[in-house]
Order: C-alpha cells, then sequence, then structure tokens
C-alpha cells in the first residue's frame, strides 16, 4: 500500500509537538516554504499554545490563519489514532521519545501513515522496529526515525560520496563532523535518557539483530575507528558515539549501490589537540553522571525541553561534515554544509522530509527506513534547493 497516492484523507501533514522550541521552528519553516497547496495542521496538547502559534505563523503568511489545530496528547492512544488516520504525513518534535513516542509511532503503524521524527535515541529506534515494524510493512506506513542533523547530513553525505565512486566494489567512507553549535533542552533530555540506559540500549540492539534478515553475499560495517590525526582534513579526529553510523549502516544494508563491502566510520572533527584531549574527558563525566537518576534528573531541569538559543546564536552557528570515500582506484572528497545544525537546520530537513514523503514520487518501501531508502535523491534535491550544500570538494 502506497500512502503517497492516497487524496482521500483530509490532511497531508501534521506536525506534533509544534509549540515547542524545534517545532515552532519547523513550523515557522512551514509557514514560510510549505508548497502551494499543501493541507498541513498544528498538533499539540495545549489549545492556547496551538493558537498563539497560529497567530504567528500568520504574520509569515496570511493564509496560515485557517490552519487546523489539534489538541492532542502524546498519552492519548485514542487521540493519536484520529489524528494519524487524518493525514498522510505526521512529523513529530515530542521527545525524549522513549518517553513519549511509542504511542504515536504505534498509530501510525496501524493506520498506514508515514511517520517521521527527530530522535537520536538508538534504544526508542529498535523498539519501535521490534514492535512496530511488521505492522508497518503491512499497512505500507514508512517510519522514518533521525530526520534532523541526526542524522540526514551524514546518511544522506555518505550517500552523495557513494554515488561518485564506482559500482560494485568494495568501498570505504569516513565522515568527520564539526560545529560551533549549543544544545537545546530537549536535546539535552534526550542525549541524557539515553547516557543513563546503556544496559537497556545494548539489550534493545541485540534483540534487534536477532530478528533483522542478514545479508547474503554482501557486507557492511560500521567500525568506532580510533583518536588519530587526519592529514586529509587537517584535524584530530575522534570517534562520535552518536546514531549517525548505525543510520548509515542500514541504508547501506538496504541499497546494493553501497557494494560488496561497505565500511563507515563517523569521527568529531577537532582542530587543536588540547581540545582532542578535553573532548573524551568531559564526555566522560556527563555519562558517569547520567547513570545517577538523581544527578540526571537534576541535569535536566537546569535546562528544560522547550528552551534553546536564541536567534542571534543560531545565526552564528554552522556546521560542515566533510567525507572521505574510496574504492575501486578512485578517491573522493565531498563535503555537506549548512546553518544551525540543532535547530534551523534540523527544522528545515524534518519539514522537507515530511513534505518529500506526502508529495514526492518515492521508491515503494515500507516498514522502518532510513532516510535514504525512503526518500534518497528526491530528499537531497530538496535539501539542496533549501540551500543546504553538497558538493564534491576534490577527486583522485
Amino acid at each position: 500500500m502506497n500512502r503517497q497516492n492516497d487524496a482521500t484523507r483530509p490532511l497531508d501533514v501534521v506536525l506534533f509537538g509544534a509549540t515547542g522550541f524545534v517545532g515552532a521552528l519547523t513550523a515557522e519553516y512551514l509557514a514560510a516554504h510549505a508548497p502551494a497547496g499543501l493541507r498541513w495542521a498544528l498538533a499539540g496538547r495545549s489549545r492556547t499554545k496551538l493558537e498563539k502559534l497560529r497567530e504567528r505563523l500568520t504574520a509569515i503568511a496570511p493564509a496560515c490563519a485557517d490552519l487546523q489545530l489539534l489538541e492532542t496528547d502524546a498519552d492519548d492512544a485514542e487521540a493519536l489514532a484520529e489524528l494519524a488516520a487524518s493525514t498522510r504525513v505526521v512529523a513529530t518534535t515530542v521527545g525524549p521519545y522513549l518517553r513519549y513516542g511509542e504511542k504515536l509511532v504505534a498509530a501510525c503503524a496501524e493506520a498506514g501513515t508515514d511517520y517521521a521524527d527527530l530522535t537520536g535515541e538508538a534504544e526508542f529506534m529498535d523498539r519501535m522496529y521490534l514492535e512496530h515494524d511488521a505492522r508497518a510493512r503491512e499497512t505500507g506506513a514508512r517510519l522514518v526515525h533521525a530526520c534532523g542533523f541526526d542524522s540526514v547530513p551524514h546518511d544522506l553525505g555518505a550517500y552523495f560520496t557513494v554515488k561518485q565512486l564506482p559500482e560494485d566494489v568494495p568501498l570505504a567512507v569516513d565522515g568527520f563532523v564539526r560545529t560551533n553549535a549549543v544544545f537545546s533542552g530537549g536535546t539535552f533530555a534526550s542525549a541524557l535518557t539515553a547516557m543513563g540506559r546503556g544496559p537497556q540500549m545494548l539489550a534493545a540492539a541485540r534483540e534487534r539483530r536477532l530478528h533483522e534478515p542478514r545479508l547474503v553475499g554482501r557486507r557492511v560495517s560500521t567500525p568506532a575507528g580510533s583518536p588519530h590525526f587526519s592529514g586529509e582534513t587537517g584535524t584530530w579526529a575522534l570517534p562520535l558515539p552518536t546514531v549517525d553510523p548505525t543510520i548509515v549502516g542500514r541504508s547501506a544494508r538496504a541499497l546494493e549501490r553501497y557494494g560488496p563491502d561497505f565500511r563507515y566510520r563517523h569521527f568529531a572533527s577537532v582542530k587543536t589537540l588540547p581540545m582532542a584531549l578535553g573532548a573524551p574527558v568531559a564526555i566522560g563525566g556527563l555519562v558517569a553522571a547520567a547513570q545517577v537518576e538523581g544527578v540526571r534528573e537534576w541535569l535536566m531541569s537546569r535546562y528544560e525541553p522547550g528552551q534553546g538559543p536564541d536567534e542571534e546564536r543560531r545565526g552564528r552557528s554552522w556546521f560542515t561534515v566533510r567525507f572521505v570515500g574510496g574504492g575501486g582506484g578512485r578517491r573522493v572528497f565531498t563535503e555537506v554544509s549548512g546553518g544551525d545544525p540543532g535547530y534551523g537546520e534540523t527544522a528545515k530537513i524534518l519539514a522537507e522530509s515530511a513534505v518529500c514523503l506526502a508529495l514526492d514520487e518515492l521508491p515503494e518501501t515500507s516498514g522502518q527506513v532510513t532516510t535514504v531508502v525512503a526518500m534518497g535523491d528526491a530528499l537531497l534535491d530538496r535539501l539542496t534547493a533549501a540551500g543546504m550544500r553538497f558538493r564534491v570538494a576534490a577527486v583522485r
């Protein structure tokens, strides 16, 4: 069942969690850039906040005065089922997703509704795969996690790099991430939640591996790599323990274009040796603190979800992801870059992903799939048109 051809539903896109920090930025992006005729609505638990947001959006685009408002709580399974049945795509910013996300995933899987979120929580993705992938495949729903800075620049960037390399040969790609951005309260809460659930995260990953089909005749690996100085980027490279390499690996397993043997490694790119030495210590301290529930809750309370950097700070933020890829005697250097990764670019990516799922001609996929598998070239084209830069820097 292909939901992109289902014109019987009254809405194309519902933005759930629209009044949160990133949700409001995503709504503002849609108000300014949604294609003519897109039928979209705002959803959240507070009618009053939704009405205030709609007033702000109307100042951007007068047509937003007619936006439908859906008062829905993340814990109300019946209301979520009605919401999912009313639209072709739900895009959600409501995290931490382990705490607030599953009932919406279940509703979309049951209704055959495409779903996009911003999670970087590996345990949540694995649990949603175990619980809802099979039903989504039956109904035609595409469940697409990590439709923000986690993990689209890395997933699409690796895909873009692979496209510059020969086919049907072993390929290796390394990604190097640099940014000057800061976290929001919601992102910080999600990160602390994940850090404090190491055993549960490992258990979910093991269970998923037991259920996932195994590759036959092909190999994909995403080793952590080791800290080193990268002469190709002129920076210190530190293994980056995010969900991004896992997402890249899932795209590679699903698509033969990545070759018979594909390896991806993911690094933070640091200019100076003191920063390279200090960063692991700081991260290690935060991980240790997150293991103590009281400390974790205190840290979360210091930076509440819904808060984030102001417009001036976001305007000064940027990111670059440099990729070094090789195979079949060819070596390529590519780069993905943009503005503020956690908010401006994440809002753009989520909005464009939702519109892409709703309107574009896409591969026939269903179940839990990555952005590359679900949208691939169509999303690459959309984000390029929206100002994100994908370029080939050099070929050898």
